[in-house]
């Protein structure tokens, strides 16, 4: 049975330390620490926190063949395989500190050794809780990372957390995708994201009331000083801010910001989110329950025409070909 408990949510907006993921493990350790002592249950980081995020920015130019090996090559290694040591620490600090964690790392597999995912990790005391890989990456980010098989959209039950599910950035924007995660009732909705418009912000808000779960998004907040002196590939010279961040929390009723947006800088957000307020916007709007309609959207295949739709003539009506005078 789901628990209807308040609980305590972090939004973790942190610059990574740009292709060492050895250090942004050691950063998200620490700022786990920071959110325990803050008494929050969940931390949630932005996206590819480990170790970069192949922005529009500079990386649009990766679809050449030649120039890029070189930041590729540091861009796997500074990469995380989900069953090594790395992701074993961030796992063994959830123990320690008793809480969950959600974290973007561009995920590579040593066995394996070739393609890289944007993948989102839920981590607690027990170990690797969850996968989930990107589907579609955006833009710039296909000549980077691969497409997520899409058989890991999905919940998981945290014990005195509740039931979290979500999704990473513009996946946000799949409505099919959303529904997916939707039928596992998702209490606590995590994205991890680079975008900071205020156009983000509305998204977030209407999924907070179309999913009648609380929002905890995180974007990155990247100054042009994170970029390591030798980093691999030009950055243009009228850029300051990679990303303005931009986290925030919101509550499932009336889609209300109950914490943030936080731009501009790093920080850390801290909510309390009182699940029964979930349970009662699905009393209204509950949008795989009395709300979805199957019977008349039914998924994959749409509703066949009915009286009084305009549509084509057909060969088989009255007005179609072999009808008139020309035949």
């Amino acid at each position: 049975m789901p628990e209807f408990a308040t609980v305590r949510v972090a939004a973790v907006q942190a610059t990574p330390v740009i292709l060492d993921a050895q250090a942004c493990i050691d950063r998200a350790i620490g700022l786990l620490g920071e959110a325990a002592a803050a008494g929050a249950r969940l931390a949630v980081f932005p996206e590819a926190f480990v170790s970069v995020y192949p922005s529009n920015v500079w990386a649009r130019h990766a679809t050449s063949f030649g120039g890029w090996d070189r930041f590729w090559e540091r861009m796997w290694l500074e990469s995380v395989d989900v069953g090594g040591p790395l992701v074993a620490r961030l796992a063994d600090a959830c123990k320690r500190l008793g809480v969950f964690c959600v974290i973007g790392v561009n995920e590579r597999e040593d066995a394996r050794p070739g393609t890289l995912y944007n993948t989102m990790l839920t981590l607690g005391p027990g170990g690797v809780l969850h996968r989930h890989r990107k589907l579609m990456p955006t833009m710039q980010e296909r000549i980077v990372h691969g497409v997520g098989a899409g058989d890991d959209l999905g919940v998981t039950e945290l014990p005195g957390v509740g039931r979290v599910g979500g999704l990473i950035c513009w996946e946000n924007r799949m409505p099919l995708a959303r529904w997916a995660v939707y039928q596992g009732g998702p209490q606590i909705w995590v994205a991890p994201t680079a975008d900071d418009s205020d156009g983000w912000l509305a998204s977030m808000r209407h999924i907070a009331i179309e999913s009648g779960a609380f929002v905890v998004s995180v974007p990155q907040y990247i100054p042009r000083g994170a970029f390591p002196a030798d980093f691999p590939v030009p950055l243009p010279d009228d850029v300051e801010v990679y990303g303005e961040g931009g986290a925030v929390i919101v509550e499932p009723t009336w889609g209300e910001v109950i914490a943030g947006p936080l731009r501009g800088r790093e920080g850390m957000l801290v909510a309390d989110c009182d699940l029964r307020a979930g349970l009662h916007a699905k009393r209204w709007f509950d949008a795989v329950g009395h709300y979805s309609r199957t019977d008349v959207l039914s998924i994959g295949q749409p509703p066949g025409p009915r009286e009084g739709d305009l549509r084509r003539p057909t060969p088989t009506s009255p007005d179609g070909p072999g009808a008139g005078p020309n035949t």
